[in-house]
């Protein structure tokens, strides 16, 4: 092997860089350090331009970097990238199935192209057909089923040769609530059997559910990393909601909910609600909830929740930055060539100091 897998690692990388003629700076990846480890779901997320779809081609061997190494599976991208592309599976954000075929015959016929035997390819495309709950439809042609089978077919044709390393960018994009929560299940599935997913997403809900850890990129670099509790835990503490049924009460109830907080109280004006942040949950909420009757303010609604992964995304990367794709080639507005959509779940912020993510 061009270089060894580090112990209990399926993709490794150490300082990938990758630059583009013409890009904005901070566009591609400016030293990029990842440790993902085997049979476990690490979620790539980052506002257009941070770098995960450059990050995904280079480890895929769809990209060559201009300097740093990675392995994935344990062979080095570069030097063995055949070796890699065996050991891999990669599904892209919209289903490369063929609608006139049926589900069964796409399976086969990717088993095929696979180099798989006619019976061989079969028997794989009925597995995997009854592994994502897809045999009674599998005689149907696939321009019948709904955006969450279609997602399902697609994970099962990456799979007609078992890959021990799956890419998957952008899973759920377009589907409704339950074509979601379809495509979730069946990548836990792939996890609980071994397989390890790199899995890029604009959704933090998504990431929060698959991830069992979670890599934050901006402007090509590694921001922040953990499980989505620890990301949770770094902005310190639980938060309190309080809407209200009166605009102006507003002040006021910013003014008693500064008492009790433990950072910035926030104010969204337009929905009258304060999101407070507290060290102390049962504590503060009591006290806030008595001030506010003492001062005969009577909400709509008080929430005491966790922080959520948008919050940790926002405090990360900031409310303003460039808003282009990864590829430089992209319009800007979250379209970019050949009509690959990737809308943005933030604006960037600027290259923060590297940190190495383990996985």
């Amino acid at each position: 092997m061009g270089q060894d897998a580090r112990a209990g690692s399926a993709i490794v990388a150490d300082g990938l860089r990758k630059g583009y003629a013409g890009a904005p700076p901070g566009a591609g990846l400016n030293g990029f350090d990842l440790e993902v480890a085997t049979g476990t779901v690490c979620g790539l997320l980052g506002p257009n331009g941070a770098g995960k779809t450059t990050a995904v081609r280079i480890l895929s061997t769809l990209l060559r970097p201009d300097a740093g190494r990675a392995s994935v599976a344990g062979f080095d991208v570069r030097a063995e990238a055949g070796r890699v592309r065996e050991r891999i599976g990669l599904v892209g954000q919209y289903a490369a199935v063929d609608e006139i075929l049926s589900g069964r015959q796409n399976l086969v016929m990717f088993g095929r192209l696979n180099h798989l035997p006619a019976a061989h390819a079969r028997r794989r495309a009925d597995e995997l057909l009854e592994r994502f709950s897809l045999t009674d439809a599998g005689s149907r042609p696939v321009g019948g089923y709904s955006g969450g089978m279609r997602r399902r077919l697609d994970l099962a044709a990456s799979l007609v040769v078992a890959p021990p390393v799956l890419f998957v960018d952008e899973p759920t994009t377009g589907l409704d609530p339950a074509g979601r929560r379809q495509v979730w299940a069946a990548v836990r599935d792939l996890v609980d059997s071994g397989t390890t997913v790199l899995l890029t997403t604009q959704y933090l809900e998504e990431a929060d559910r698959l991830a069992d850890r979670i890599v934050m990129l901006t402007a090509g670099r590694v921001v922040a990393e953990g499980t989505p509790e620890e990301l949770k835990s770094a902005l310190g503490g639980d938060r309190i909601d309080v809407v209200l049924a009166d605009a102006g009460d507003v002040e006021t109830a910013r003014v008693l909910a500064a008492r009790v907080a433990s950072g910035e109280v926030r104010v969204d004006a337009g929905s009258r609600r304060i999101g407070v942040p507290v060290s102390e949950r049962t504590r503060a909420l009591v006290a806030l909830v008595t001030a506010l009757g003492d001062a005969g303010i009577e909400p709509v609604d008080v929430t005491l929740r966790r922080p959520t992964l948008d919050e940790v995304f926002l405090h990360l990367t900031g409310d303003d930055g460039n808003r282009a794709g990864d590829d430089p080639r992209s319009t800007g507005d979250g379209t970019g060539p050949a009509g690959d959509d990737r809308g943005a779940i933030a604006p960037a912020a600027p290259a923060a100091p590297d940190r190495r993510a383990s996985v």
